[in-house]
C-alpha cells in the first residue's frame, strides 16, 4: 500500500480531519472515481463517486463525516470499510 500511495502517478497528497475539525493529518491516498448506477424516479442515473484507499497503518480509524481535502476538493466520508487483507481502508466519500 505504501508503494502505491508514494507513486506520483497513482497516489496523491491529502489532508484528513476527524469530524472535519482539529489539526489536519497530512497523508498520501489512492483516489478513484468510479461511476455508479443509481435510480431516480424509475430512471437509471449515473452517479459520480469518490473512493479513497488509505493505509490503516497511517490512519487507524475513519468515521462518517470525517473530511479529506485533496487539492481544491473537499470530500466527506460516508462510510469506510477494511479491505480483505486488513491493511487498507476503502473510504466512500461525497463531494
Amino acid at each position: 500500500m505504501d508503494v502505491l500511495a508514494a507513486d506520483p502517478n497513482i497516489g496523491t497528497d491529502a489532508s484528513y480531519r476527524a469530524g472535519g475539525i482539529g489539526v489536519p493529518v497530512l497523508l498520501r491516498v489512492v483516489r478513484s472515481a468510479p461511476d455508479r448506477l443509481g435510480d431516480a424516479f424509475g430512471t437509471s442515473v449515473i452517479q459520480a463517486s469518490d473512493v479513497l484507499t488509505v493505509a490503516i497503518a497511517v490512519l487507524p480509524a475513519v468515521e462518517a463525516d470525517d473530511i479529506f481535502t485533496l487539492g481544491a476538493d473537499t470530500l466527506t466520508v460516508q462510510h469506510a470499510e477494511r479491505d480483505a487483507a486488513g491493511i487498507a481502508w476503502r473510504v466512500f466519500c461525497r463531494r
